[in-house]
């Protein structure tokens, strides 16, 4: 008998891929990377805004900023920012703690790049949820040495 799977089989699958998918093409130490700091959490995409160059000529120095769309009271506010990088010898680039006490939820800052890759960026909030986003960089000189 020939398997042939579900309409909602299918539906759940895509549904389990969509909610991480900075998880679900990634190799295992991004995955392990992004696990240490997230647990088994999920974040859902959107509510960040990631400004990286789509080229970048010196992957020594490449600028990047993060805006994370939260109001930063005291009960709802970004608490920390994660970024990772999926082709660097050392997926996890850097950390940011954060306070309600600032104005806004940005950070900003340079990152080093090995060559062509994704850059990931987590935003946790003080309630436990967290959101994503990713952008893809071209690098013309890789930054990083393996």
């Amino acid at each position: 008998m020939r398997y042939s799977p579900s309409r909602r089989g299918v539906l759940a699958g895509a549904i389990a891929l969509i909610a991480t998918p900075a998880l679900a093409t990634q190799d295992p130490a991004v995955t392990a990377a992004i696990r240490a700091v997230i647990g088994d959490a999920s974040a859902e995409e959107g509510g960040i805004t990631l400004r990286l160059p789509a080229i970048a000529e010196n992957g020594g120095q490449v600028p990047l900023t993060v805006l994370v769309d939260s109001p930063q009271t005291a009960e709802r506010h970004v608490t920390a920012i994660h970024v990772f990088a999926t082709r660097n010898p050392t997926p996890g680039v850097a950390d940011f703690r954060l306070t309600p006490f600032m104005a806004r939820a940005e950070v900003q800052t340079r990152i080093r790049l090995a060559e062509e890759q994704r850059v990931i960026v987590l935003a946790r909030f003080s309630d436990g949820t967290l959101r994503q986003a990713t952008a893809d960089v071209r690098v013309t000189t890789g930054g990083c040495l393996t």
